[in-house]
């Protein structure tokens, strides 16, 4: 059934624990929905259109440990390593980690505390060859501000080094991206590393502002500056021009990296949080979106 947070600004639709079962996306807070009460304009899509593809990803939902999953390296084959937010997962053949992979699963026992306008997951570890990690994780609502609290307790034995980024899957009003949007980061904006040919000549970029050339008809993705300078916060914000409606993320934490991904019916402006911890450390750090129409 999920859960609901509202205060008549905004309702945010929230998948019960074990409703997404993939070993990909944090299993808590994972946010389905976000409808401006203003307009009613709604602002979360899933990754994919066509049932069966895809990772299962919708709306606003983080992952840890992309690119840096912890203790894959040392655990033998068959052995488990920890995925923050989902369980312990078990290592196949392959020598690298790789995100599209479902790996066998013994999730983590988890805590919600919820109410109208907040909600509080604690996530229980299970040691895991000298690695346990705590998660608490709250979201809440204050005027047209979604704000996205966590704070992460090393409890293990060993340092782990890792990353955190919500892919944002937003499809504002279910209107396709194209020429009608902008994104808009503070600084001059670069496009970094584009994965193909097609990315480069989609996207254009004057300043601080990108745009689309056209609507995609197939997936893009590369990685963005323009947030540089900006040592302890960051923001961007995505806009529908004809109808001035848009989202806005802010940080409270350094861009470790930005990257921008889509196709037809979603854009994702990824930012990621590095994340290093001694033994008996913590972390903390939030996000917030603000959404907003201009009609």
């Amino acid at each position: 059934m999920g859960c609901r947070l509202s205060n008549g600004i905004l309702t945010v639709d929230i998948a019960d624990i074990g409703e997404y079962k993939g070993t990909r996306f944090d299993w808590t807070g994972f946010i389905t929905q976000v409808t401006l009460e203003e307009g009613k304009h709604t602002f979360c899509v899933p990754e994919s259109l066509k049932p069966g593809e895809g990772t299962g990803g919708k709306g606003l939902c983080n992952e840890f440990g992309i690119s840096r999953a912890i203790g894959y390296d040392e655990a033998p084959i068959g052995g488990w390593f920890p995925k923050i937010g989902v369980g312990l997962l078990q290592k196949g053949n392959s020598p690298l980690y790789s995100f599209n992979e479902e790996f066998p699963l013994t999730s983590f026992s988890k805590d919600v505390e919820a109410g109208n306008d907040a909600v509080t997951y604690t996530i229980h570890p299970m040691e895991s060859n000298g690695y346990a990690v705590q998660l608490t994780k709250t979201i809440s609502l204050q005027g047209d501000l979604l704000i996205i609290a966590y704070e992460l307790h090393n409890k293990g034995q060993k340092p782990f080094h890792t990353e955190e980024y919500i892919h944002n899957f937003i499809g504002i009003d279910g209107l396709n991206i194209g020429q009608d949007f902008e994104l808009r980061l503070p600084r001059e904006i670069k496009v970094v590393e584009p994965e193909s040919s097609y990315t480069k000549e989609l996207l254009e970029v004057s300043g601080n502002t990108l745009t689309w050339s056209k609507e995609p008809d197939k997936p893009f993705y590369c990685r963005l500056s323009g947030w540089e300078g900006q040592e302890n916060e960051f923001t961007w914000e995505l806009v529908h021009k004809p109808s001035g409606t848009g989202v806005r993320e802010s940080g409270d934490f350094p861009v470790e990296r930005m990257a921008l991904w889509g196709e037809g019916h979603v854009v994702s402006p990824e930012v990621f949080v590095n994340i290093s911890l001694l033994p008996r450390q913590s972390k903390s750090w939030r996000r917030s979106y603000r959404f907003f129409t201009a009609k």
